[in-house]
């Protein structure tokens, strides 16, 4: 992907555990990651590059990331599958419908579908 000016390019969070958020993330949305050492992981695959930051303090929420997925019940069933837990449960808003879900490590992402689920 070629950077661009006041483009995203890249997001960063950080973890508290690199196995279990590398390990969600892949079965989930089949994310690919590369260990940059023991403290820091990559990923690809996403749509989006960026990476995982071992930490041990407290994961506070930071920016909302919002992936895309036609089907929300389906994908909401692998992330607490996957050991993720339901922050806000779908919802309509305009334009689609969407939820948001807390990782492992605490990191709240949203998923969204063009699809209005009412």
């Amino acid at each position: 992907m070629e950077a661009k000016n006041n483009h995203i390019n890249y997001i960063e969070f950080k973890t508290n555990n690199i196995k279990a958020v590398k390990a969600f993330y892949n079965k989930v949305f089949d994310w690919v990651f590369t260990d940059f050492g023991p403290d820091y992981t990559a990923f690809s695959n996403s749509g989006l590059q960026g990476g995982f930051e071992q930490s041990d303090e407290a994961i506070t929420i930071g920016p909302l990331v919002v992936l895309y997925h036609e089907d929300l019940d389906l994908i909401k069933a692998a992330v607490i599958d996957a050991g993720g837990s339901i922050s806000k449960d779908i919802f309509a808003f305009p334009g689609g419908s969407r939820f948001h879900f807390l990782d492992p490590s605490g990191n709240e992402l949203a998923v969204w579908s063009d699809i209005i689920i009412e």
